[in-house]
């Protein structure tokens, strides 16, 4: 590939002793044969994942554990986004009435204990998409009544009536991104506004159709400390359980560039701040989406016992697992590369 053709990047803090990208953002292929079952069943179903769409980095590590986010209402966004990859219409195809059913038999088949479903903006749909996601939650609760659910939606456009549809099918967990902070939420974000985000979310925590209220951020985009603390007092006030913080990396050359490359000790600073403002989970990390590892937070529900009640555990581990939360920027450095590599 030609120079020309690489992204711009900001300059590498540690120098050009480990490449374009810093160590942190260094991680090793995984192995394993499961990368290629997850992508069996997932084209078997017919399905779109966000890991595949939106080019996630940890869409390889996510498929060796047999696990995706599963991306509802095809793969055509009705919102062009700076920051995200998915393809943009203004026209994107009509939803498939069977698309519930296959996920849900999707989920069976990968043997997930937690499901993840997220969407594409519909605001050419009279219900921006909603009855569509409702039906997904039942036909996951119908086909595997131990798995819990968790849903990342749009804003419906702020229609609440619309929200209250996903709610009242009751997911374990109900997520929808803030994204950036405050200031640069209009330069990154089609249509989305900063404010209204704060409203859905308020609105799902006080509606109670869900046990948790989850939101996320990118950072590196030319944010300030005091920015992301404001946002994340801003998201505890409204009600969120649990927080997200990754590292903004730049999908195609189309997209927005990367502006600073946030090193793991500020994640960690994130999460401390965030767990001194009482928020129950921070997960931070650079290489932390939204969607990854969400499982961490949600115990295997006993034998025989039907969701929907979800336990989530305290912040009380030193390293990421099934009953803790920490940084994952430790991890990241266990994990890194060589300095010649790339990350993912």
């Amino acid at each position: 590939m030609s120079q020309n053709k690489l992204n711009i990047l900001p300059d590498n803090p540690e120098g050009p002793v480990s490449g374009r990208f810093p160590s942190w953002l260094h991680r090793k292929l995984p192995r394993g044969g499961d990368i290629f079952r997850t992508e069996e069943i997932v084209e078997k179903y017919r399905l779109n994942t966000v890991c595949e769409e939106a080019k996630c980095p940890n869409r390889f590590e996510c498929y060796t554990k047999k696990t995706a986010t599963f991306l509802a209402l095809g793969k055509e966004c009705t919102r062009n986004c700076g920051f995200c990859d998915i393809d943009f219409s203004k026209t994107p195809k009509a939803p498939e009435a069977d698309e519930p059913q296959r996920i849900a038999l999707s989920v069976k088949e990968l043997g997930l204990q937690h499901a993840v479903v997220t969407m594409v903006a519909r605001d050419d749909l009279p219900d921006f998409g909603a009855s569509h996601i409702a039906a997904i939650i039942r036909a996951i609760r119908e086909v595997n009544p131990r798995a819990t659910v968790e849903v990342l939606t749009s804003d419906f456009s702020g229609d609440l009536s619309a929200l209250d549809v996903v709610l009242a099918a009751g997911p374990e967990i109900f997520n929808h991104n803030i994204e950036t902070v405050r200031r640069v939420s209009p330069r990154i974000r089609h249509k989305a506004e900063y404010d209204r985000t704060l409203t859905v979310l308020r609105h799902a925590k006080e509606r109670g159709g869900s046990q948790f209220v989850k939101s996320g951020l990118m950072i590196g985009l030319g944010e300030t400390v005091e920015e992301v603390e404001a946002t994340i007092r801003d998201l505890k006030d409204a009600g969120c359980d649990i927080i997200t913080i990754g590292q903004y990396l730049q999908a195609s050359s189309r997209k927005l560039r990367v502006q600073e490359f946030v090193p793991p000790e500020q994640f960690k600073h994130y999460e401390t701040y965030g767990l001194s403002c009482g928020v129950r989970h921070m997960y931070c990390g650079p290489f932390v989406r939204s969607s990854y590892n969400a499982d961490l937070f949600v115990q295997p529900l006993p034998n025989n016992e039907p969701s929907p009640m979800v336990r989530i555990e305290g912040n009380d581990a030193e390293t990421a697992g099934p009953s803790g939360n920490s940084c994952f920027s430790g991890r990241t450095r266990e994990e890194a590369a060589s300095a010649d590599g790339s990350p993912l």
